[in-house]
């Protein structure tokens, strides 16, 4: 385990997976998970027993999801373990409740017309705001991750304490929803640097795994103050050539100069090549990465088309940066619902029967975003609303920032 310079007692241990030419979405699943319990469980046991050994024996380990097998070993080897939920607690809310109970009327109703669910600590649900694992068509392997996932927490002795990336005043009513398990918010977590700290060595701190874009903040620097649209989909998603060109289309048609982040097979491929690069180079700029950060903390941003990852969401209501939701899988579509209806900081696409987004609905709901209106007034406000909201819960007296001390106290 290496010592890292910039914060000294941190320590970063890395392990194969299996898979050291990279994860493909088209890999077994199940293969793929296997081969990580295999080789994490031996290399976190490695690394507990190599800690012991000089002299710093771990008290606490704290794992994320879909890590089933990281309680187990903490729990074999005599460890107290604290699950880190790095999705929304609505999301975890919905989980658990489909699990206990609510799993029939999702499965064998949610294709009904006009159908919605309501389930402790979310708002009323449709099948499109569900996350997609739960629906008869997904990947049962994915689903059943997420099951052994709750197994896990509900063979620990006492209540488990889950840790949820969020914080109170966002979702209050999700993280009080399940009387089994306590939840914890301690979010936002994001450098205090990009949401108002003092600490400016955060900023050289965050670890980016792809490599950054050369001149996006000088670009930033050269456009009026709110005046730019960030588009970016992640690091996972592959979107289908026809869905780029509808965005394409519908950020040509808005005239706003705009920040696109393209996967680089998505640029670089000749068949993946968009029709109308040219006209597009003379608004926007498109790039292969991006500090996300950076950009959502610049002046000139105006608004954040986004695949809706819980990472994007929360940075987004961190920075107070109004939204385009544009969900695809997973969790994203309840992590828009929420945009959309709960927290109105922006406006979602609807997709057509053949599940894209055309362009006329990309250039409505930019324009609803960014016009200038009565929406779009709204959502600036609650944006920062927001944003003043996730500072004070990270502020040293802060909610999330009191709700570690206490776990910090009780572990030590």
């Amino acid at each position: 385990m290496a010592e890292t310079a910039a914060n000294k007692g941190l320590n970063l241990l890395t392990f194969s997976d299996g898979y050291d030419d990279g994860y493909k979405l088209s890999d077994d699943t199940k293969k793929f998970m296997t081969s990580i319990r295999s080789n994490g469980s031996k290399a976190l046991r490695d690394a507990i027993a190599a800690a012991a050994e000089e002299g710093r024996p771990v008290t606490c380990l704290i794992y994320t999801i879909l890590l089933p097998w990281a309680t187990e070993v903490a729990r074999e080897l005599h460890i107290p373990s604290t699950l880190l939920w790095i999705q929304p607690a609505t999301v975890f809310s919905i989980y658990y409740h489909f699990f206990n109970g609510f799993s029939d009327e999702i499965t064998q109703k949610s294709d009904n017309p006009g159908w919605k669910i309501e389930i402790p600590g979310a708002p009323p649900l449709s099948k499109t705001d569900l996350p997609t694992f739960l629906l008869p068509s997904s990947s049962s392997e994915a689903l059943a991750a997420f099951m052994q996932q709750f197994e896990a927490l509900d063979a620990e002795p006492s209540k488990p304490k889950v840790f949820v990336n969020t914080f109170d005043s966002l979702e209050a009513e999700a993280l009080t929803a399940i009387d089994r398990y306590e939840l914890v918010g301690v979010g936002p977590l994001i450098p205090s640097a990009f949401i108002g700290g003092e600490d400016s060595w955060e900023k050289s701190f965050v670890v980016d795994f792809f490599e950054k874009s050369e001149g996006c903040i000088e670009w930033l620097n050269s456009k009026p103050q709110s005046s730019v649209v960030y588009v970016s989909f992640g690091s996972l998603l592959r979107l289908p050539k026809a869905q780029m060109e509808e965005i394409a289309a519908g950020l040509l048609r808005s005239g706003r100069p705009f920040l696109w982040v393209m996967r680089g097979e998505e640029k670089e491929k000749e068949s993946e090549k968009l029709s109308c690069l040219e006209d597009l180079d003379k608004i926007g700029k498109i790039v292969t990465w991006c500090s996300q950060l950076e950009v959502l903390t610049h002046p000139s941003l105006g608004c954040f088309v986004t695949h809706c990852g819980w990472n994007s969401t929360l940075e987004s209501l961190s920075c107070g940066v109004p939204v385009v939701a544009f969900p695809r899988w997973t969790d994203q579509g309840t992590n828009a619902k929420m945009i959309e209806d709960v927290w109105r900081i922006g406006a979602r696409v609807r997709a057509n029967e053949d599940g894209i987004v055309e362009s006329e609905e990309i250039w409505r709901c930019v324009e609803e975003v960014m016009d200038g209106g009565v929406k779009s007034v709204e959502f600036r406000q609650n944006a920062n609303k927001w944003k003043g909201l996730a500072r004070e819960a990270a502020a040293e007296n802060g909610s999330s920032t009191m709700n570690l001390k206490v776990f910090l106290n009780q572990a030590c």
